[in-house]
Parts: structure tokens; C-alpha cells; sequence
């Protein structure tokens, strides 16, 4: 998805995707980091793996319906958890930033369950996008689950562990909605996000694209160089 589409998605009203129609407003823009001021901040709604001291800190912002994003998960993540995360070389931090309404219904799914098993879900989402993601139904109308995205995302919360019950009162809650948003603007406003996935390194954002594992281990490993 391009900037001018991005932007226009995250500057109007937007439409949560679910049974019953909730709407917010976006909140405004944080600032950009300035010289005197830190290129990131970790915050405790963050969801995080590894290391919190280690030496260099990876932010990944996503969406669950993308699909470079899941290519990224299938085939770039693990090897960079393997190789850096779970070793305590990089601290990996995730944040949601919503391409279209049905990845922040997917998100207060995630987050009603247990914190650790937050990750499980968002790698639920991304493996089966054929069973919610609108997308597929416009381009791929023969992958497409055919009872459609809010059916799809039951279906996947019910896997998880959850009620039929329990995912609608998720998706329905709003007190998600303001910080999904904030995430979202404050991202844009310090890293000018292209589109998903975008990859931020110690601060310094590396572009919007898909990246193998060999370009992402060069970014750290130049990164961890720098820092001994």
C-alpha cells in the first residue's frame, strides 16, 4: 500500500470491521524526534520479545493482513528470533500499524488474551489471511473464506482458545481504539512509514519493504558492530 493510500486510511474516520459497527477518530500526531530528544520509546503496551538490555533494539511495524508482512513472518522472523532474539543480541518490539479496519478488530483479539500468547495469535493471523483477509476475497476470490472476515476472525480466535462470545466482546470493546491510533500516528510521525512491513533499527527506520533474512542480518550486525 502506498503513503498517499496510508494516510488517507489513518486520517479519516475509520470503520472497526466487526458485527457491530464502532467508529474512532485517529488522535493527534505525536511529535518527531529531534535531536535532543530519543529516536524511540518503549512503552508498556508494547509487545516485546528477548532481551529488554540488549545491546540493539528492533521495532517492526506490521499489519496482520499484509501480505509481505506474512511473507516476512514465514520466512525472514524466525531466523532473526533464532539468531538474535533468543540469543539476547536484539530486543524485538512489535507494533500494529493498520492498513485497513479489520487489523484493528485483529489486534483487540490479540490483546485479550494472555500476553504471552499474543505472538502465537499475530503469526495465527498472518499464516491463515485466506480465512479473514478482505484482500483475498477482492483479488483471490477462490482462496477467500466464504463467510467472510468477522466469521474468519471467530474462527481464529475460537483456535486460540477463545469463545465465539469472548472474540465479539474483544472486537466491540473500544478501549483499544485511542492507542491503536496514537501507535499508529507516532510511527508515521517519527519514521515517515511507507508501508508494512517498515523495519526500525535503534531508531533509524530501514525502509518499508520485504527483507530477506540476509539483508536484515547485514542492518544488525552493522548496528551490533557499532555498538562494542
Amino acid at each position: 500500500m502506498s503513503r498517499k493510500q496510508i494516510l488517507i486510511a489513518l486520517g479519516a474516520l475509520v470503520l472497526i470491521a466487526l458485527a457491530g459497527a464502532t467508529y474512532y477518530v485517529l488522535a493527534p500526531a505525536a511529535p518527531a524526534a529531534t535531536a535532543s530528544g530519543p529516536a524511540f520509546v518503549i512503552t508498556p503496551h508494547d509487545r516485546t520479545l528477548g532481551n529488554p538490555k540488549a545491546k540493539v533494539t528492533l521495532i517492526e511495524y506490521a499489519a496482520p493482513s499484509c501480505p509481505v508482512c506474512a511473507h516476512f513472518n514465514a520466512d525472514t522472523f524466525p531466523l532473526v528470533k533464532q539468531n538474535y532474539i533468543d540469543t539476547g543480541k536484539v530486543f524485538y518490539v512489535f507494533r500494529l500499524f493498520p492498513l485497513r479496519p479489520d487489523d484493528g478488530a485483529a489486534e483487540k483479539i490479540a490483546r485479550c488474551l494472555p500476553e504471552d500468547k499474543y505472538f502465537s495469535f499475530i503469526d495465527l493471523l498472518f499464516r491463515n489471511q485466506p480465512k479473514w483477509d478482505v484482500e483475498y476475497a477482492q483479488e483471490n476470490p477462490a482462496l477467500a473464506s466464504p463467510d467472510g472476515v468477522h466469521a474468519g476472525l471467530v474462527l481464529l480466535g475460537r483456535i486460540a482458545g477463545m469463545s465465539a462470545e469472548q472474540v465479539d466482546k474483544c472486537m466491540t470493546d473500544t478501549k483499544e481504539d485511542d492507542i491503536i491510533n496514537k501507535v499508529a500516528q507516532d510511527g508515521d510521525a517519527r519514521y515517515s512509514i511507507q508501508g508494512t512491513p517498515t523495519i526500525v533499527v535503534d531508531g533509524v527506520s530501514e525502509g518499508s519493504h520485504f527483507f530477506s533474512y540476509d539483508e536484515l542480518k547485514k542492518i544488525l550486525d552493522t548496528a551490533l558492530a557499532g555498538k562494542k
